[in-house]
């Protein structure tokens, strides 16, 4: 039974098996960043702390193409697709995040959760096939392929880091806090 919080937060399971309970992290990490950004206007999603030029969207942006980087084209091995298939990296590698602020937010919110649903397939699909242990198509910079179950710390990883800076960017907008 998936037990929600005051914010529809899911918490992880108290006692599961390993996947079950990795999956249970990443749902909860997902669900504070959408809380974090839920029900803010262009300019709330545009706010920015000194010295940063972190925002809101440009975190919603940047995690939707950290979804489609490590389950779409590192997990299956697909080729980028649009809005990453026409961004020159190696000149821009900042773009998701300053991108951003030429979207709306509904373009944003979209472009995310569309990002989570298609993550949470490939992931349901390579759990199927090859569990924990499957490896990611090819090779990463040093030559190794990290496993399934190292993309989804992964991903619990860069969620819970950014989940922390939202924590700051939201309150500074309108003081909304909580865990």
């Amino acid at each position: 039974m998936i037990h929600l919080d005051e914010q529809g937060r899911p918490h992880p399971p108290d006692a599961a098996d390993e996947t079950a309970t990795l999956l249970g992290f990443l749902e909860f990490q997902r669900a504070t960043l959408a809380w974090k950004c839920t029900g803010l206007d262009a300019a709330g999603l545009g706010a920015t702390l000194a010295p940063s030029s972190m925002t809101l969207g440009g975190m919603l942006k940047h995690l939707a193409y950290v979804e489609d980087l490590w389950c779409s084209r590192c997990l299956h091995g697909r080729d980028p697709e649009p809005p990453w298939d026409t961004v020159d990296w190696a000149a821009d590698p900042d773009w998701d995040w300053h991108s951003a602020a030429e979207d709306t937010p509904e373009q944003l919110h979209t472009l995310w959760r569309d990002a989570v649903t298609c993550s949470r397939d490939l992931v349901t699909e390579a759990l199927a096939v090859g569990g924990l242990e499957q490896l990611r198509r090819g090779t990463n910079s040093s030559g190794e392929a990290p496993s399934l179950r190292w993309i989804l710390f992964h991903l619990v990883e860069e969620y819970a880091r950014h989940v922390g800076h939202a924590d700051l960017l939201r309150e500074s907008v309108d003081g909304l806090t909580g865990e």
